[in-house]
């Protein structure tokens, strides 16, 4: 393997592993801004109050992207790292 191969598969994987994590980051993202907003309009300052809504979106969150990220992944193996290992 060469070394601009090298790096083009491994430029392809860290492309694929953002994808893969932006729904769950997303979620968490808005989640917290919006627990932030509401505590500080509330003046509620309970550290659980962020942690178990935040949890919980992105778990599901997760549930519902987990098609997408087993096809990116499988898309990722099929198409780049298995004919790699196939053609030496």
């Amino acid at each position: 393997m060469t070394e601009a191969a090298f790096f083009d598969v491994l430029r392809q994987a860290l492309w694929v592993a953002v994808k893969i994590s932006a729904p769950i980051l997303v979620v968490a993202l808005v989640t917290g801004v919006a627990i932030g907003l509401f505590q500080a309009l509330t003046s509620v300052q309970e550290m659980t109050l962020t942690f178990v809504p935040k949890l919980a979106a992105m778990l599901a969150a997760f549930w519902i992207s987990m098609g997408f990220m087993t096809s990116s992944m499988t898309a990722l193996y099929g198409d780049v790292i298995i004919p790699l290992i196939e053609g030496g």
